[in-house]
């Protein structure tokens, strides 16, 4: 019992990681800007450990980490034997690319909705290398060359590709000897994507062939690697978003060659918007959340 913080520390703690602004983590707490600084170096000393990395507030690795531990200490005192406790949310608006949402982020939102249980996300579809989408939004994924000079952002995602197709495929038109040739190229149908060019591979290759004009196109990267599942021919795939087809056997990777592409997937938003502190816990626990991948 003697190792457990102190209450007034847990909540500074909780109030500022949330704000990310010592003055209004005051505020909320009824305590001057100077009460909440020495709480966090308390709570740091009885831990042994930073919990902040920058200045600006951001959460360290084992900062994020405990904070999760104290949100659940935290609204587990709240709770009154039959009575559950009304929780106010906060609703965080996000667009985002479908088979990066689906592959990568769904996965994962669990932890975040854990850890922020008053944010409510409302979430919509962004269509990758446009930038579009059908609504406002707090926080958008943009996949694309970047960098892009409407908004502020971050570089979350970059990837490598090669080669894949389906067993069946592989069995009637191959083998291949690494699908690094023109010969062999020319003996298939390739799947096209403006996502995913082919110029990428022919070029780290020394295949002099142009970016192919027909056969089946598509501007989902799912959708592609669907195609590839059905029959449609051999498709270039990013390593990270195809993962769940290589692994699960529907796709079989065609050479140990990999070559980085030229798009990213970016977190960005307008100019202001992490002053709201709902946003700028995503975007940390976002960032976390790759990097620890």
């Amino acid at each position: 019992m003697r190792r457990i913080p102190p209450i007034h520390c847990l909540t500074t703690f909780e109030a500022l990681a949330r704000l990310r602004n010592a003055t209004q983590a005051a505020e909320e707490l009824s305590v001057t800007p100077s009460a909440v600084s020495h709480r966090i170096r308390q709570l740091e000393s009885l831990l042994g450990t930073k919990l902040f990395a920058r200045g600006d507030f951001s959460l360290s690795a084992d900062g994020a980490a405990y904070l999760v531990h104290v949100r659940t200490g935290l609204q587990a005192l709240q709770k009154v034997p039959g009575r559950e406790p009304a929780i106010d949310t906060t609703t965080l608006r996000l667009a985002v690319t479908p088979t990066f949402s689906r592959q990568i982020l769904l996965p994962k939102l669990a932890l975040f909705r854990h850890a922020y249980p008053e944010v409510e996300l409302v979430m919509q579809v962004a269509i990758p290398l446009r930038d579009v989408k059908a609504e406002e939004c707090d926080l958008e994924i943009r996949y694309g060359t970047g960098p892009y000079a409407d908004v502020e952002q971050v570089r979350i995602l970059s990837d490598t590709a090669y080669p894949v197709c389906s067993p069946e495929y592989l069995n009637e038109f191959g083998p291949f000897q690494h699908f690094e040739t023109a010969e062999e190229v020319s003996r298939v149908h390739l799947i096209r994507s403006p996502l995913e060019p082919w110029s990428t591979w022919f070029k780290a290759c020394g295949i002099d062939l142009p970016e192919p004009r027909e056969g089946a196109q598509f501007n989902d990267v799912g959708l592609m690697l669907d195609a590839a599942v059905a029959g449609f021919g051999v498709v270039l795939t990013r390593h990270q978003l195809g993962a769940a087809w290589i692994d699960s056997g529907r796709l079989i990777r065609l050479s140990p060659r990999a070559v980085p592409s030229p798009h990213h997937h970016y977190l960005c938003w307008k100019p202001g918007t992490l002053e709201r502190w709902e946003c700028a816990a995503f975007v940390d626990w976002l960032k976390g959340a790759l990097q620890a991948t």
